[in-house]
């Protein structure tokens, strides 16, 4: 059945951040250029937003890009002049591109782990690593990117494009590493799942606040490591913490998708089995700060009431965090549990000085956080004008409703 041309644009361009990491990493595969394959899968993008008007929308719209894009990668190998030659060397049929590569005891049948490798390789910067991998699998913008890393969009931008251009220049290998190679990109990895979780966990823009489809992927990647290197305690970490983390997804929105603090959750709703999977993955764990961002979401996830929470013991893990990775971030995170082990008063402190810091200028929590602060303090006035400004910064609709809810409330006696 056709579909008017607003609404197939908006169901091509749902489907389309959801499937777009798989689609560019399947397709990467046959041609083995990460910037090709992008432009391929955008090249399907543009095929149903023609198409799809007039023929419907296919009842598996994500298979139906990923096989547009791929025909699109043979035709393009095709027509390359040494294919003839490659195809001769193999024996293989045309419709069997690309390859099989060699098998290996440790080998990983997942083109979505091969992206993430081959986009953190060592000939590019690790900002340039990162940045690449989230626009790549995480299906981010560059404007998202940037809010995430607290810097300029024509910076992100300007990354991005060197990074694909450095990589087919190098002609890095479409390929999971093996031995000494996999263990020096491997923090870079981590680093990328870390920040594709975030981004479903918390989306910076857009109208949801919880993006599942990435939290689903970074975990699943995560897991995946995790079996192939056993004894990487950081890996076990980072496990544990996303474990932690996605338990509580479903009890972080409400029945229309608005957000629910933590202090509302409904904690039945919080996955059991998900939180003991991040108790065991812990046992694993070590010292880093992956480990120790995962020691503190245990101590959320033992809590049976939000009253029970250990917030003397996650204030001092987050002084241990400082230490390793120290970032007003972090500094930030440490004033919330401060004020809820000491009071307001004192987390307050902590978050004024906190205020001149040039990379939480536009950062939407620092209103935020100061406004509860001051509406715990009584200071009514005060807290609307920083939920008001909080509310300006961000650039998710859910979390902007909430904000000015909060905001409207200090007129009414508070919520």
């Amino acid at each position: 059945m056709a579909v008017t041309a607003a609404s197939a644009t908006e169901t091509v361009e749902a489907v389309f951040r959801i499937e777009s990491a798989r689609i560019i990493a399947g397709v990467a595969r046959i041609v083995r250029d990460v910037g090709i394959a992008e432009e391929l899968a955008q090249d399907a993008l543009v095929a149903a937003l023609e198409r799809w008007p007039e023929s419907g929308v296919p009842d598996r719209p994500g298979a139906w890009l990923m096989a547009t894009a791929k025909h699109r990668a043979i035709d393009l190998v095709r027509r390359k002049e040494t294919y003839a030659r490659k195809l001769a060397e193999v024996g293989r049929a045309m419709e069997d591109v690309p390859p099989p590569e060699p098998a290996d005891a440790d080998d990983i049948d997942d083109d979505l782990l091969r992206l993430i490798f081959t986009a953190c390789h060592p000939v590019l910067s690790p900002q340039a690593r990162i940045a690449l991998t989230l626009r790549l699998l995480g299906g981010l913008t560059t404007e998202e990117i940037a809010r995430a890393f607290l810097t300029s969009e024509p910076t992100v931008a300007q990354r991005i494009v060197r990074a694909k251009r450095t990589l087919a220049k190098a002609q890095v290998p479409f390929e999971v590493p093996y031995g000494s190679e996999r263990a020096a990109r491997l923090s870079s990895v981590l680093e990328v799942i870390y920040l594709i979780f975030n981004e479903g966990y918390s989306a910076t823009a857009g109208d949801d606040l919880v993006r599942p489809a990435l939290c689903e992927d970074a975990l699943r990647l995560a897991r995946v490591l995790a079996g192939l290197t056993p004894k990487e305690p950081e890996v076990h970490g980072l496990v544990s913490l996303l474990e932690f983390q996605a338990s509580r997804i479903a009890a972080r929105t409400g029945p229309d998708g608005e957000p629910v603090l933590l202090a509302d959750q409904n904690r039945s709703k919080w996955n059991r089995m998900l939180i003991r999977r991040g108790i065991e993955a812990l046992q694993h764990a070590g010292h880093g700060p992956y480990s120790v961002q995962a020691a503190i979401a245990a101590c959320h996830a033992q809590a049976i009431r939000y009253e029970d929470t250990d917030w003397t013991t996650i204030a001092a893990l987050y002084g241990r965090l400082m230490t390793l990775t120290p970032s007003p971030v972090v500094q930030l995170n440490r004033a919330v549990a401060v004020a809820m082990s000491q009071g307001p008063e004192a987390g307050l402190q902590l978050v004024d000085a906190l205020t001149d810091e040039p990379a939480l200028k536009d950062y939407h929590l620092l209103p935020s956080v100061r406004g509860d602060l001051l509406e715990r303090l009584g200071r009514r006035e005060e807290a609307r004008a920083e939920f008001e400004r909080a509310a300006s910064l961000t650039r998710n609709a859910r979390e902007r409703e909430l904000l000015m809810e909060r905001a409207a409330s200090q007129g009414r006696g508070g919520a």
